[in-house]
C-alpha cells in the first residue's frame, strides 16, 4: 500500500530543512582568509587582546557579524599595537591580517594597523596654576675659580643637552621572519603547546617555539595522539616575538621518519 504526501506535510518538511540549514549556518571564516583594511575596535580583557569588527566579514563560504570580537595572537605587531593604544584618544583601528582557525574558533594574526583617531594631547595648565621655574646657569660668578669665554657660553646655550640614554642605540624591532624544512616534536601542556626543534643527535641545547593556534596545529596534535610514541614533524612557519618569547605560526606539518638513525 503506497502512501502519498500531502501538501501540510511537505510545507512541514520545507520548513524544517530552511530551518536546518539556518542553524548549521557556518559562523567561522576559513584558515588563512586575509583581512584587508578591516575596521574595527581594539579591546584589552586582562593580557588578552581583541578586535570587534565594525561591519560583517565573509569569505564566501562563512560570514562573522558585525561586533564579533576576535582574539589577537602575540605577534611583533600586537607589541607595537598594544603600545600604541595608549597614545590615541581612542582604540579604533584599520586592520590588515590573516585570520587562523583553530578547534572551531577563529583568531587574528596581525599585520599591519593604521589608527582611526588622533594621538591624544596633554591637557593645558589651568591659567592660575603656577608653572614650574626653570632654574638658570649661573655662570662666571666673581667668586668663580675660573672664567669661561663668552663665545664658549653661547655655544652652550644653543647646544642640545644629550642624555646617556639617548647615546644608546634604540631597540628595533626585527620583522616577522620565515623558517622552512625544520625537524623537531610537538609538546603539549595544559596551557598551550611548544615546537622544540630536534638535535638530530647533536649535544646542544634544544631551542622550542610557543605555536599559536592554527588549523595545521590542530592537524598535527590529532596525528600525534594517534602515535604510541612522540611523531617527528618537519615544518614550514612564521616566526614572530612578543614581549620577549618566540612564536611560530605553522603553515605545514609533515610527519617525518627517523628510519632508526637518530634516538627516539
Amino acid at each position: 500500500m503506497s502512501s502519498k504526501l500531502t501538501v501540510p506535510t511537505l510545507v512541514f518538511l520545507a520548513t524544517c530543512t530552511t530551518l536546518c540549514a539556518d542553524t548549521t549556518r557556518k559562523t567561522t571564516l576559513r584558515d588563512g582568509f586575509v583581512l584587508a583594511g578591516v575596521d574595527g575596535k581594539v579591546t584589552r580583557s586582562e593580557n588578552k587582546w581583541s578586535f570587534e569588527l565594525d561591519s560583517d566579514v565573509t569569505d564566501s563560504t562563512a560570514t562573522v557579524d558585525a561586533g564579533t570580537s576576535l582574539q589577537l595572537l602575540p605577534s611583533m605587531t600586537l607589541e607595537k599595537l598594544a603600545a600604541d593604544t595608549k597614545e590615541r584618544s581612542s582604540t579604533n583601528y584599520r586592520l590588515w591580517a590573516r585570520v587562523t582557525k583553530y578547534k572551531n574558533e577563529n583568531f587574528i594574526f596581525p599585520i599591519y594597523f593604521l589608527p582611526l583617531s588622533k594621538v591624544e594631547q596633554p591637557k593645558p595648565a589651568e591659567p592660575n596654576e603656577p608653572q614650574p621655574q626653570k632654574s638658570k646657569l649661573t655662570i662666571n660668578e666673581p667668586n668663580d675659580r675660573l672664567a669661561i669665554p663668552e663665545e664658549i657660553i653661547a655655544r652652550l646655550s644653543t647646544r642640545k643637552i644629550l642624555r646617556t640614554e639617548q647615546l644608546r642605540p634604540p631597540l628595533e624591532l626585527k620583522q616577522d621572519s620565515i623558517i622552512a624544512d625544520r625537524t623537531g616534536f610537538l609538546r603539549d601542556s595544559e596551557r598551550d603547546a611548544d615546537f622544540v626543534l630536534d638535535a638530530l643527535g647533536r649535544n646542544v641545547q634544544q631551542l622550542s617555539f610557543k605555536l599559536l593556534p592554527c588549523q595545521v596545529l590542530e592537524l598535527a596534535q590529532q596525528k600525534e595522539s594517534l602515535s604510541p610514541d612522540p611523531p617527528r614533524f618537519k615544518i614550514s612557519a612564521i616566526v614572530t616575538k612578543y614581549k620577549d618569547h618566540n612564536y611560530l605560526l605553522l603553515q605545514r606539518a609533515t610527519r617525518t621518519y627517523s628510519h632508526q638513525n637518530f634516538p627516539k
